[in-house]
């Protein structure tokens, strides 16, 4: 399995890095520390799986996901976060990501996710599990809200505009 990761952090990516190349049939074949590069370097390489980070300067991991989802349907994202929000988680999980898995996790949960993201399924670190079905729950719930997320209106490059007004 051909994976890229994606995180601003160096450090962490290269820790992620040699943890990941003692996993069998894996290799990370790509770094980006940034959104754009992120979609850029996704398309030149065309991995099978894309560890994202959320939160990071230039475009963000929920606007990255949602482009690089639009360029390659087929790689299968997942979020690697210290935000358990759950806007956040939802964003992610709305954009394409297959799983999300939080950045306190034992690296033993990582390449669980790994694993499950890989065959098709989805995954969420168990601390965040409730907080998705509960909201799953409450939508379904009589007299729930149907509006729309204001959000899901913009356009990709609108979104993107107002993330960088965001981060000044």
């Amino acid at each position: 399995m051909k994976i890229l990761i994606v995180d601003n952090h160096q450090l962490f990516c290269d820790g992620l890095k040699t943890l990941l190349e003692h996993e069998p049939n894996t290799k990370v074949i790509g770094e980006a520390n940034d959104g754009r590069a992120a979609v850029r370097t996704a398309q030149r390489l065309s991995p099978d799986l894309i560890i994202m980070d959320v939160m990071m300067p230039e475009l963000n991991g929920i606007e990255a996901t949602r482009q690089i989802k639009g360029i390659l349907p087929k790689v299968k994202i997942l979020a690697l976060s210290m935000h358990a929000d759950r806007h956040y988680v939802g964003s992610m999980l709305t954009a394409g990501a297959s799983g999300y898995v939080l950045k306190d996790s034992a690296f033993a949960e990582l390449a669980h996710a790994i694993k499950m993201v890989s065959q098709g399924k989805r995954y969420l670190s168990p601390s965040i599990m409730d907080m998705v079905v509960d909201d799953y729950v409450q939508c379904l719930s009589p007299g729930a809200a149907t509006q729309s997320a204001p959000l899901s209106e913009l356009s990709s490059r609108e979104r993107e505009v107002l993330q960088l007004i965001v981060e000044g």
